[in-house]
């Protein structure tokens, strides 16, 4: 299993959850952040005092999926959120060693087991 951080602009988060619907991906979870990369601080305006805007509003979706549908929302992502503009955002793969599902307190093989059924963990 992976998990997967997309920091994306926020323009862009329903079509690349459109992209990832159309590439079986349909569980996700969704947070607003700021952050800060190469691109540029933008001036503002509030109650007519101008000021610098040093932390830019990003969407982050993080995927936890099965090894072999990596590269596939990967490029989707990718394909979904890119302008060629700094500040598009960055994606990120981590390695996940165990789920647990929390209703039942039992470990979760359920991401894996769509990929292979279950045959790595000795399930037949």
């Amino acid at each position: 299993m992976k998990k997967i951080e997309a920091i994306i602009r926020p323009e862009k988060i329903t079509e690349t959850i459109k992209g990832l619907k159309n590439i079986g991906i349909t569980g996700f979870t969704v947070s607003q952040v700021v952050g800060r990369g190469k691109q540029r601080d933008t001036e503002g305006v509030y109650r007519g005092k101008n000021y610098k805007v040093t932390l830019h509003p990003k969407v982050k979706l993080e995927i936890v999926l099965s090894d072999y549908m990596v590269d596939a929302t990967i490029k989707t992502v990718i394909q979904s959120a890119q302008t060629g503009e700094d500040g598009d955002g960055k994606i990120y793969v981590y390695p996940i060693l165990e789920a647990y599902n929390i209703r039942t307190g039992t470990a979760d093989f359920s991401i894996d087991d769509l990929a292979n059924g279950g045959r790595d963990k000795g399930w037949s």
